[in-house]
Protein backbone atom coordinates (compact mmCIF):
# COMPACT_ATOMS: atom_id res chain seq x y z
CA UNK A 1 0.00 0.00 0.00
CA UNK A 2 1.16 3.20 -1.03
CA UNK A 3 1.99 6.24 2.24
CA UNK A 4 1.87 9.41 1.60
CA UNK A 5 5.12 11.53 1.53
CA UNK A 6 5.07 13.67 4.84
CA UNK A 7 5.67 17.28 4.06
CA UNK A 8 8.61 18.90 6.38
CA UNK A 9 6.49 21.11 8.41
CA UNK A 10 4.45 18.21 9.00
CA UNK A 11 7.42 15.96 10.48
CA UNK A 12 8.32 18.73 12.47
CA UNK A 13 4.92 18.89 13.62
CA UNK A 14 4.34 15.52 14.33
CA UNK A 15 7.62 15.71 16.55
CA UNK A 16 6.87 18.44 18.40
CA UNK A 17 3.11 17.01 19.25
CA UNK A 18 5.50 14.02 20.77
CA UNK A 19 7.40 16.29 22.97
CA UNK A 20 9.18 19.28 22.97
CA UNK A 21 12.29 19.55 20.78
CA UNK A 22 15.17 22.17 21.39
CA UNK A 23 16.01 24.14 17.57
CA UNK A 24 19.01 22.12 17.31
CA UNK A 25 17.73 18.57 18.01
CA UNK A 26 14.59 19.37 15.66
CA UNK A 27 16.87 20.72 13.04
CA UNK A 28 18.96 17.77 13.40
CA UNK A 29 16.30 15.44 13.03
CA UNK A 30 14.72 17.18 10.24
CA UNK A 31 17.58 17.48 8.09
CA UNK A 32 17.59 14.24 7.43
CA UNK A 33 14.20 14.48 5.38
CA UNK A 34 14.93 17.47 3.54
CA UNK A 35 15.27 18.02 -0.01
CA UNK A 36 17.06 20.41 -1.84
CA UNK A 37 14.78 22.74 -2.21
CA UNK A 38 13.96 22.22 1.55
CA UNK A 39 15.17 25.26 3.73
CA UNK A 40 15.42 23.85 7.39
CA UNK A 41 16.55 27.24 9.32
CA UNK A 42 13.48 28.63 7.51
CA UNK A 43 10.65 26.68 8.58
CA UNK A 44 12.29 26.44 12.20
CA UNK A 45 11.84 30.48 12.04
CA UNK A 46 8.30 29.74 11.23
CA UNK A 47 7.53 27.65 14.46
CA UNK A 48 8.90 29.84 16.62
CA UNK A 49 7.37 32.66 15.34
CA UNK A 50 3.96 30.47 15.37
CA UNK A 51 5.01 29.79 19.07
CA UNK A 52 5.44 25.87 18.05
CA UNK A 53 8.88 26.04 18.99
CA UNK A 54 10.30 27.30 22.07
CA UNK A 55 13.67 27.23 24.26
CA UNK A 56 11.57 28.44 27.06
CA UNK A 57 9.43 25.31 27.35
CA UNK A 58 11.71 23.17 26.01
CA UNK A 59 13.72 23.60 29.05
CA UNK A 60 11.17 23.48 31.53
CA UNK A 61 10.26 20.09 29.38
CA UNK A 62 13.46 18.59 30.04
CA UNK A 63 14.06 19.63 33.53
CA UNK A 64 10.57 18.53 34.43
CA UNK A 65 11.39 15.07 33.27
CA UNK A 66 15.13 15.17 34.52
CA UNK A 67 15.35 16.32 38.20
CA UNK A 68 13.99 13.85 39.87
CA UNK A 69 16.57 11.65 39.11
CA UNK A 70 19.69 13.91 38.54
CA UNK A 71 21.87 16.67 39.68
CA UNK A 72 22.70 20.17 38.74
CA UNK A 73 25.67 19.40 36.90
CA UNK A 74 23.88 16.56 34.67
CA UNK A 75 21.27 18.77 34.00
CA UNK A 76 22.46 21.35 32.94
CA UNK A 77 25.30 19.97 30.49
CA UNK A 78 21.95 17.89 28.28
CA UNK A 79 20.76 21.49 28.08
CA UNK A 80 24.03 22.82 26.66
CA UNK A 81 24.21 19.93 24.63
CA UNK A 82 20.79 20.53 23.27
CA UNK A 83 22.11 24.00 21.95
CA UNK A 84 20.02 26.31 24.73
CA UNK A 85 22.50 29.38 25.29
CA UNK A 86 23.73 30.41 28.78
CA UNK A 87 20.94 32.98 28.92
CA UNK A 88 18.44 30.31 29.04
CA UNK A 89 20.69 28.54 31.16
CA UNK A 90 20.55 30.86 33.50
CA UNK A 91 16.82 31.48 33.99
CA UNK A 92 16.33 27.93 35.47
CA UNK A 93 19.16 27.83 37.29
CA UNK A 94 18.16 29.52 40.82
CA UNK A 95 15.16 27.21 41.03
CA UNK A 96 17.19 24.37 40.60
CA UNK A 97 20.28 24.93 42.93
CA UNK A 98 17.59 25.56 45.72
CA UNK A 99 15.94 22.15 45.34
CA UNK A 100 19.07 20.48 45.14
CA UNK A 101 19.55 19.15 48.40
CA UNK A 102 16.36 18.25 48.60
CA UNK A 103 16.49 16.19 45.38
CA UNK A 104 20.01 14.49 46.10
CA UNK A 105 18.24 13.13 49.81
CA UNK A 106 15.06 12.06 47.69
CA UNK A 107 17.57 10.07 45.11
CA UNK A 108 20.27 8.65 47.87
CA UNK A 109 16.92 7.23 49.51
CA UNK A 110 14.72 5.96 46.72
CA UNK A 111 18.39 3.92 45.78
CA UNK A 112 19.36 3.01 49.00
CA UNK A 113 16.87 3.27 52.13
CA UNK A 114 19.71 2.41 54.69
CA UNK A 115 21.84 4.10 55.90
CA UNK A 116 25.90 2.70 55.52
CA UNK A 117 27.30 0.79 57.92
CA UNK A 118 31.04 0.60 56.23
CA UNK A 119 33.53 3.61 54.44
CA UNK A 120 33.05 1.53 51.29
CA UNK A 121 29.13 1.69 51.44
CA UNK A 122 29.07 5.58 52.46
CA UNK A 123 31.88 5.86 49.19
CA UNK A 124 29.59 3.62 46.58
CA UNK A 125 26.52 5.44 47.87
CA UNK A 126 28.02 9.25 47.43
CA UNK A 127 30.03 7.53 43.84
CA UNK A 128 26.45 7.18 42.98
CA UNK A 129 24.94 10.83 43.55
CA UNK A 130 28.18 11.97 41.60
CA UNK A 131 27.69 10.07 38.87
CA UNK A 132 24.30 11.48 38.75
CA UNK A 133 25.17 14.95 38.51
CA UNK A 134 24.90 16.17 42.05
CA UNK A 135 27.43 18.92 43.45
CA UNK A 136 29.43 18.08 46.45
CA UNK A 137 27.88 20.39 48.76
CA UNK A 138 24.59 18.74 48.35
CA UNK A 139 25.88 15.02 48.37
CA UNK A 140 27.70 16.03 51.60
CA UNK A 141 23.87 17.00 52.99
CA UNK A 142 22.31 14.40 51.50
CA UNK A 143 24.78 11.85 53.44
CA UNK A 144 24.08 13.62 56.78
CA UNK A 145 20.57 13.78 56.23
CA UNK A 146 20.96 10.12 55.14
CA UNK A 147 22.07 9.10 58.43
CA UNK A 148 20.37 11.68 60.94
CA UNK A 149 17.12 10.94 59.87
CA UNK A 150 17.93 6.66 60.14
CA UNK A 151 19.88 6.74 62.58
CA UNK A 152 18.63 9.33 65.41
CA UNK A 153 14.47 8.67 64.58
CA UNK A 154 15.05 12.56 66.58
CA UNK A 155 12.51 14.30 63.54
CA UNK A 156 15.21 16.94 63.44
CA UNK A 157 15.52 15.97 59.79
CA UNK A 158 12.93 15.23 58.05
CA UNK A 159 13.21 11.61 56.20
CA UNK A 160 11.53 11.90 52.83
CA UNK A 161 10.58 8.41 52.48
CA UNK A 162 8.99 7.31 55.90
CA UNK A 163 5.64 7.56 54.30
CA UNK A 164 7.14 4.75 51.88
CA UNK A 165 8.34 2.03 53.60
CA UNK A 166 6.26 -0.06 56.19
Amino acid sequence: MFKPKISLKGRALRYLSMREHSRAELARKLSRYAEESDDVTALLNVLEAAKFLSAERFSESLIHRRQARFGNQRIFAELQSHGLDKVEIDKVKSALIESEVGRAVEVLHRKYPLAPEAHVERAKQMHFLQQRGFSSKSIQAAMRASREADEDGDGEIVDVNSSRRG
